[in-house]
């Protein structure tokens, strides 16, 4: 594989496999010699401290080195093309780990990317946070099977590759949101009624008590995401009881 774009992206087998190296790099930090003589490079358009920590330490643990470009000083698409971006850093680097806004601006630099590009965020989805929170819940339940998540607050980027996950592993997943926040089907790009058919796995509702009826795990999430700033004080009275 030579992009991680999106939880669609990848097959149950796929996702088992990131899991299971992810445990096994827990249990034994330091293997420098994975990632030896291999260079990335941090492309945030959108500033972090998680996200950026996270694959810096890994990085350097696993014996890569990094240079890191955020507070405006790569300019995603503003001062040079993506295209121009994409095909300059390809000639220095192995992986653009990328954290934007519009997930087709990720989907452009990628398509001209001959380096591998990850997607550390945008707007619409976030795949790695959900890689990370299904290694928790199998470190918990022992597999990927069996168990049912509820998902309190906007239906966002999280909401979004949740339920893409949700159809690759077929496990139950109740999402609660206001009305009128609910996550749009353009965002996610999974078909409900097509994963529904057989027994009911993916659900959308507006009540949290209803969303967490039998949830073996509850996953709440912020009331405003970056970029949305000037409707935090509506959010807030809205979400109030989420």
């Amino acid at each position: 594989m030579n992009h991680f774009l999106s939880i669609n992206d990848l097959s149950r087998k796929d996702i088992t496999g990131f899991i299971n190296a992810a445990k096994n790099l827990k249990k034994k930090r330091r293997q420098e010699k994975i990632l030896k003589g291999k260079s990335f490079v941090l492309l945030f358009d959108k500033p972090s401290l998680r996200t950026k920590v996270s694959f810096e330490v890994a990085i350097a643990e696993l014996g890569g080195s990094y240079s890191y470009l955020g507070d405006g000083s790569a300019g995603f698409g503003k001062r040079e093309s993506l295209k121009d971006t994409a095909e300059v850093l390809s000639r220095y680097i192995h992986c653009s780990i990328v954290r934007t806004f519009k997930q087709k601006d990720l989907l452009r630099f990628a398509r001209f990317s001959s380096a591998s590009v990850v997607n550390a965020l945008t707007d619409t989805e976030h795949p790695c946070q959900i890689l990370s929170d299904l290694l928790t819940i199998t470190e918990k339940v022992g597999s990927l099977d069996n168990f049912k998540i509820a998902f309190i607050g906007d239906g966002n980027n999280v909401c979004n590759s949740l339920i893409q996950a949700a159809a690759v592993l077929k496990f139950k997943l109740s999402i609660a949101t206001p009305s009128g926040y609910e996550p749009k089907r353009e965002s996610y790009r999974v078909k409900l009624e097509d994963l529904n058919k057989q027994s009911l796995r993916v659900e959308i509702v507006n009540s949290p008590q209803d969303a967490v009826r039998d949830a073996d795990f509850v996953y709440t999430d912020v009331w405003t995401s970056m970029g949305w700033e000037e409707e935090q004080s509506d959010r807030k009275k809205i979400f109030e009881s989420y």
